[in-house]
């Protein structure tokens, strides 16, 4: 089906604005993905970039295909079970991931795992793009030359203190020299909103990629640079991490959600958790509930946290555990949770959590004029700090988000991909795309897309106004609810007996970006929690 224009959606304005140039150049929805998550790179730098991870959606029917392409970036082959064992201090109150003594999985070069973003980006471009490579990233070599200025949410995101155990973002962007000269002021400060931010180091690295391929940075002279740096400090990464990495290319996992068909990524990916949920809502009418009422909270927030618990004891890297997919998803599993939830009966998650999730992840949604749609969560994980001396990007810090005690599905293993929640997904009615849809917001992902498909199919919202409507989260027993949920509702959840933590924002739980195809016309959605926007092109 062609659609009567192209669309393209993320969190930051001017990565949405060169994605539509390249539409308009003749690129397709994989060439605009690539060169907006390019410019992400640039201009949203502690949130993703080539030393990140992330999930790929690709639905081309030009081409008659629809793949997952999985850059879930795996833990070093240096790394070992029991290794950090012995430094546990406690668990991260949103429990997203462990504190150690040291802070060595959160902070500095052992808690990078193997930079993955951009062989993802050169392995969809390679089998789907219709542009040039160089062309692709010429945007990106142009913003990092000339420079950017320093948005509100990247300056909020910079500027944060620490949040539950973990270290602070304006700790992680000063850690090294590079980062301190980039992106900081005179006195060590992060830089504020208006800033310039030029990043000649960055441009520099891109433009030899542009020229030479992602080999240079897998097998060549980055790639030296980089083993270089890490055995002068002590890092896991390797060589050999590098020069044998690839992304896994699957098909989707798919579900059905009252006639509509949702297709979505794999573990350890967050989109079955997303099933789970949705399986189980489809046996309540909550249109009838009404949205946001007190009994549909309660509803939805105990589906989330019946697929919490799941994904806790059984979701993690396929390759090194045994996921039980076809019993999470199945129906007659998510019927007997529901009859569960109608008693009143309360799930009992194992873990506190409370406050606002770390966002250091961003989103792509991309729609073109011949129907092929791209949805593309990437991310730093929580940022490591590192950035080598000359290359001007920063690695993930994905390290942090294995669980240190042996025996779990979420225990660290050399080359084991660490479980997310990230799931970038399309909604199909019948044969065709109707929603393409994804978010960044740590374990909030999964939620706040859920709610945003729920505000679509059940409530008949405009793209827009899905995304925008105010949300809530479930991932442990209390209810996180952002400022705008209504003070009778939560409060009627109090007297049932459950916890509900207010966030002071009026916007918040992930930040979901979609677009909605109605007869060939395209409906964007950026969340307002961000800076970012839906452009045609």
């Amino acid at each position: 089906m062609k659609n009567r224009d192209a669309m393209i959606v993320a969190p930051q304005p001017e990565a949405v604005e060169v994605g539509a140039e390249i539409l308009r150049a003749g690129g397709n929805a994989v060439d605009a993905a690539v060169a907006c998550a390019f410019v992400q790179g640039v201009v949203d730098p502690m949130n993703c970039g080539i030393g990140g991870m992330g999930s790929m959606g690709v639905y081309a029917p030009s081409k008659a295909r629809h793949q997952y392409i999985d850059f879930h970036a795996p833990a070093p082959l240096a790394a070992r079970e029991d290794m950090w064992e012995k430094l546990i201090e406690g668990e991260a109150r949103d429990g997203f991931g462990f504190i150690l003594e040291g802070r060595v999985n959160d902070l500095g070069y052992q808690s990078i795992c193997v930079p993955s973003s951009l062989r993802a980006y050169e392995v969809a471009h390679s089998q789907y793009g219709a542009l040039p490579w160089a062309e692709i990233l010429a945007p990106a070599i142009d913003w990092a030359k000339k420079g950017w200025a320093v948005r509100p949410n990247v300056h909020e995101f910079w500027a944060r203190d620490e949040q539950m155990g973990r270290v602070a973002n304006h700790e992680r962007l000063r850690y090294t020299e590079s980062g301190r000269v980039t992106y900081c002021r005179e006195d060590g400060s992060p830089k504020i909103v208006g800033d310039l931010v030029i990043n000649s180091d960055l441009a520099n690295t891109l433009e030899l990629i542009a020229r030479k391929g992602a080999d240079v940075f897998y097998k060549g002279e980055i790639a030296e640079q980089i083993g270089e740096d890490m055995k002068a400090n002590g890092g896991l990464i390797s060589r050999e991490d590098l020069a044998t990495y690839v992304p896994r290319i699957s098909d989707p996992l798919w579900g059905e959600y009252r006639g509509f068909r949702v297709a979505t990524n794999q573990p350890p990916g967050g989109g079955l958790m997303l099933l789970q949920m949705l399986n189980i809502l489809e046996n309540f009418d909550l249109k009838d509930l009404g949205h946001n009422t007190e009994e549909y909270v309660r509803i939805v927030c105990e589906a989330m946290k019946y697929a919490t618990i799941d994904k806790e004891l059984f979701v993690g890297d396929p390759q090194f555990v045994d996921v039980p997919v076809h019993r999470l998803v199945a129906k007659g599993y998510a019927k007997e949770i529901a009859e569960r939830i109608s008693g009143g009966i309360k799930a009992d998650v194992p873990r506190f959590n409370i406050g606002i999730q770390s966002k250091d992840t961003t989103h792509i949604s991309v729609v073109d004029r011949d129907g092929n749609c791209v949805t593309m969560t990437h991310s730093l994980g929580m940022p490591s700090g590192v950035m080598t001396r000359g290359l001007g990007f920063m690695y993930n810090g994905c390290m942090g988000q294995f669980d240190p005690r042996p025996g779990r599905a979420g225990s660290i293993a050399p080359g084991k991909a660490r479980l997310s929640t990230i799931c970038p997904s399309i909604v199909f009615k019948g044969d065709e795309p109707y929603i393409v849809i994804g978010a960044p917001g740590a374990t909030q992902i999964t939620m706040g897309i859920l709610q945003a498909i729920l505000n679509v199919l059940d409530f008949d919202m405009s793209m827009s106004d899905a995304v925008s409507s105010p949300r809530f989260c479930a991932t442990s027993n209390a209810i996180d609810v952002t400022n705008r949920i209504p003070r009778f509702a939560t409060k009627a959840l109090e007297q049932k007996g459950y916890e509900v933590i207010r966030s002071p924002l009026s916007f918040g739980i992930a930040w979901v970006h979609g677009i909605r195809i109605l007869d060939g016309l395209l409906e964007g959605g950026a969340d307002p929690a961000g800076d970012g926007m839906a452009m045609r092109a």
